[in-house]
């Protein structure tokens, strides 16, 4: 599929109706990162609302994270379950400390990583891009993290923990000339170079580095985790509010035509966080959904071995043994 065809088809997509989330979550513990605002506050909310015992909005400004609190109980008049807790993607420490006190809990049964950025201009953040650091490494770093507190919580309850990556349909827009021309992926996005398709391209890297983690993780034999992708839609979120005039007001038009709310897309997680036999699939429209044909062709399966390898170099440098999580 070319790139004109795959707009028109992700537009189509657009007005598909999504399924409300019924499923009873009673006695489960949620993180939702970047739950203080847009889709990340209303994946929050729809938990809250589906009986989850606790669910825990992880952001950086713990000021808004506590008015976000606040209007959850106040539309779904339930108090004592919604927590707060700091933690900044543009930091590798912040990301370690919040992994280190969720490792303390009782249970963990479904993780939401949300939390992006998509910035006007390049922004540095512990020596990359900010897009790669904050979509990419260090959420792939949290997940890592929480991967052994989702197992221990699978053995003591006889659960399937879920673990959701958010991505996006942009996955499917990147024209892979980075893909094609570097050696090393990781090396060439700490440039300026491609920046016009950073956002993009940060997407299409969760969505391989998703797929072949799953794989990595059915090989080890440990207690079962569901890791998936999901695509919320094009919504009205917060995302691109950076955006500069004349753009700004392209997109603003686009998603007055386009635009679900961020209730609306926020379903997809929701279902991502709860369907089963999802593992490494990625989730749009509230269930499993093909992704990209460049990602599925032997191109694809290359780049796809390459980035996930690249990454776990890079985790580790981070932090040392944490790939022996997997």
């Amino acid at each position: 599929m070319d790139i004109p065809s795959a707009v028109f088809w992700v537009a189509v997509r657009q007005f598909h109706r999504l399924p409300l989330p019924t499923t009873d979550c009673t006695g489960k513990t949620v993180i939702v990162t970047g739950g203080n605002v847009g889709l990340g506050l209303e994946t929050a909310r729809h938990f809250v609302r589906l009986n989850a015992a606790r669910v825990i909005i992880a952001c950086r400004n713990l000021e808004k994270g506590e008015t976000a609190k606040a209007d959850i109980e106040s539309t779904t008049g339930r108090t004592g379950v919604v927590e707060v807790w700091s933690v900044d993607l543009a930091s590798f420490d912040s990301v370690k400390e919040f992994c280190a006190r969720a490792a303390e809990l009782d249970r963990l049964d479904i993780v939401i990583e949300n939390a992006g950025v998509a910035p006007a201009k390049p922004q540095l953040a512990e020596g990359y891009e900010s897009q790669i650091t904050v979509n990419v490494i260090s959420t792939a770093l949290m997940a890592l993290k929480l991967l052994t507190i989702l197992r221990q919580t699978s053995t003591k309850y006889n659960v399937e923990p879920h673990l959701v990556i958010v991505s996006s349909d942009a996955h499917r827009f990147v024209t892979w000339p980075v893909m094609r021309q570097s050696d090393n992926f990781f090396e060439a996005l700490r440039t300026d170079k491609m920046f016009h398709e950073r956002y993009n391209i940060s997407k299409l890297l969760e969505v391989l580095f998703v797929r072949e983690l799953a794989q990595a993780m059915d090989r080890t034999g440990k207690p079962k985790v569901v890791v998936n992708t999901a695509h919320p839609g094009l919504c009205s979120s917060q995302l691109f509010r950076d955006l500069p005039a004349p753009f700004s007001w392209i997109l603003a038009g686009i998603m007055l035509v386009f635009a679900r709310t961020c209730e609306y897309g926020a379903r997809n997680f929701v279902y991502a966080g709860l369907l089963p036999e999802t593992h490494g699939t990625y989730i749009s429209e509230c269930k499993p959904m093909e992704v990209s044909p460049r990602i599925t062709n032997e191109l694809g399966d290359k780049t796809q071995k390459q980035v996930y390898k690249e990454l776990l170099d890079v985790l580790e440098r981070i932090e040392p043994g944490v790939t022996g999580n997997i």
